[in-house]
């Protein structure tokens, strides 16, 4: 019989009590997948999307297995962004706290940590830490921590240096993937390709945005695009904000905090910066410009739908780009509808579903 609850997987009454003062009383799948391994103080490669529940997954065993030992050990969390180290902090405060540990966000500039007292490690969103470029710090971290630990090692694949990168950092690993029911095509998210004329790209947004949305991140490609698009927005009466590398901590987590709290309801960010975004409420996630490949796109759109509520990903489509757009959603096994005409004033949405109800906008910026 499979263990379909946190008991059954060995979590200990204290760390069920802090995530049923959450609201989560039961294991996804994810979770019921590696938790027992972890806990057992075994080596995982885990292959998993975002938005699936991992930050649990090893920060359960975490908590727990730090407990046990009480002589001065320490876990580490390698992630990619400050944003994704802030959030994994924020989720694991109260199960810390459920055993008498602390946790806290260290990364350049703010903080100090001894490397010598790690015994559990985590490597979060491998991949795309491999991808900005991060291997030489990864290597540096991980070879002044002790062999004798035990490691995690996440990642949407475990392909190429990546596969390579896990295997050398980890010890007789149990390999495990989870793959949610055909991943994108059966999850809680509609997805909608919409052809546009280049000029009528920013109309074409500001549609959206004035219709059936609740609360909206616009990804775009580059900074200095992002400050021109708030500016352009706000100058239509849509508050909006925007976090991007050139921002400093202080500006990103305003932005974030003013996002988070309703104060204004579009976020406008880059791929980097958006990395470990986990907002709750966002309904949609638009591609002001496309993604750069079919990674990017999952990524993207999975600030949507998360944890069991419905979200729209809407890709705004010029025409020098339908071909590679109709490629990417083609193999993603998206329906795209690419054939139609362009934008000319009304939001083509090739849909079955309709959309989340908006709430009432709140006071812009």
């Amino acid at each position: 019989m499979s263990k379909q609850s946190f008991a059954d997987l060995g979590v200990s009454g204290a760390v069920r009590g802090a995530l049923s003062r959450r609201g989560i009383t039961a294991p996804f799948p994810i979770q019921r997948l590696v938790l027992e391994d972890v806990l057992a103080g075994r080596d995982v490669l885990v292959k998993a999307p975002t938005g699936s529940g991992k930050t649990l997954a090893f920060g359960i065993p975490l908590v727990e297995r730090l407990d046990r030992e009480r002589t001065g050990p320490a876990g580490l969390v390698l992630a990619p962004t400050r944003e994704l180290a802030a959030q994994i902090v924020s989720e694991l405060q109260a199960l810390a706290a459920a055993k008498n540990l602390r946790v806290a966000a260290v990364y350049g500039g703010v903080g100090t940590f001894a490397l010598a007292r790690v015994r559990m490690l985590v490597l979060d969103e491998a991949d795309r830490m491999l991808d900005m470029g991060f291997r030489p710090a990864i290597d540096r971290i991980v070879g002044a921590c002790p062999e004798a630990r035990q490691t995690m090692f996440f990642s949407a694949t475990l392909d190429g240096v990546a596969g390579d990168l896990a295997r050398r950092y980890t010890s007789r690993a149990i390999a495990h993937e989870h793959r949610p029911p055909s991943d994108l095509t059966k999850a809680q998210v509609e997805h909608r390709f919409v052809p546009v004329r280049d000029d009528q790209r920013l109309e074409a947004l500001i549609e959206q945005l004035e219709t059936d949305r609740d609360r909206a991140i616009v990804f775009v490609r580059t900074k200095r695009g992002a400050d021109r698009l708030v500016k352009r927005l706000d100058g239509r009466g849509l508050g909006a904000v925007a976090i991007h590398g050139n921002k400093s901590q202080g500006q990103r987590d305003r932005a974030l905090s003013r996002f988070q709290s309703g104060h204004v309801d579009t976020l406008v960010a880059t791929d980097v910066a958006a990395r470990g975004i986990d907002v709750k409420g966002v309904s949609h996630v638009i591609n002001f410009d496309p993604p750069a490949d079919h990674h990017t796109y999952i990524h993207r759109v999975g600030r949507t739908g998360r944890a069991g509520n419905r979200g729209v990903g809407v890709t705004l489509v010029g025409a020098a780009e339908r071909h590679e757009i109709g490629q990417l959603a083609r193999r993603l096994g998206l329906s795209h509808g690419l054939d139609g005409e362009e934008h000319r004033g009304r939001l083509a949405a090739h849909t079955s579903r309709r959309p989340p109800r908006r709430r009432p906008r709140t006071a812009g910026r």
